[in-house]
Parts: C-alpha cells; structure tokens; sequence
C-alpha cells in the first residue's frame, strides 16, 4: 500500500513538471521535458541493471552453497511407512531406504542448482536488455549538456 502511494505521488510530481514546463515553452520548457524524460528513463534502466546484477548476485550464491533444508532421513521413513499402510507396498529395508533417501538428497542438490543457473540467465536479461538503452540515453545526455 504504501508503495502504490510512493509511486502516485512521483507521477503527480512528473505530472506536474511536465504541464509547467510545456506551458512555458518560451522559456524552455521543451527542454526541460526532454532533459526530464532522459533522466527518467536513465534512472529506470539504471535501476533495472542494478536490480539484475543483484539477482545474479543471490542466483551465484544459491548455486556455489545450496539451500540447506532436506526432509531428514526419520521424516523420509516415516513418508514410506504411511504410503506403504495406504498403498499395499512391498517390504522396503533399512538400506534400500536409506539409498532412496541419499538419491533424493541428491536430486534436491541438483534441482536448486538448475534453479539457480535458470535463475542467473534470467537475471542477465534485466542486464543484457536494458543496459543498451541505458548508454544511448547516456550520450543523448552528454548532446544536451555540452
């Protein structure tokens, strides 16, 4: 909530700059839109870098050190007993199920690991995509000043 009251106040306030600076057009008001809009769309592609290169950030770390919570052997055991009452599973051994148990833990590593990797390429498209419109915006920028 209070976001969206964050969010209508700084349009109210683009808003705003934009109607004064197009009723003073003599004075420069074009400018002034097009100064504003370059500096709006330099700081949401800014943003938007910064906010996948954090991504990537958590996405590495999720891949170098993985989660940490497994179901534990005693909860696995106590899984296969009740599916074996409402099934009518064989007999499984301690052994055998402690083998299932290490394989499960096993798949669990590797699932949170391509996860993660999806994770990271999706994180490189908030950097790969905007990252081209942010530099072009840049050097419009550096047109205006000099």
């Amino acid at each position: 909530m209070f976001g969206f009251l964050v969010f209508f106040i700084l349009i109210f306030i683009v808003v705003f700059i934009i109607a004064f600076a197009l009723k003073n057009k003599e004075k420069g008001g074009e400018d002034v839109v097009r100064h504003l809009y370059t500096y709006l769309v330099l700081f949401a592609t800014l943003m938007m870098v910064i906010g996948g290169g954090v991504s990537i950030f958590m996405a590495t770390a999720d891949l170098v050190s993985p989660s940490g919570y497994y179901q534990s052997f005693t909860e696995y055991k106590q899984m296969n007993i009740h599916e074996k009452i409402e099934g009518s599973k064989k007999e499984i051994s301690e052994e055998e199920l402690r083998t299932n148990y290490e394989l499960y833990l096993k798949e669990e590593k590797a699932r949170q690991k391509n996860q993660a990797i999806n994770q990271i390429i999706k994180s490189l498209g908030f950097i790969v995509i905007p990252l081209p419109v942010f530099l072009y915006f840049n050097k419009l920028r550096r047109q205006y000043v000099e």
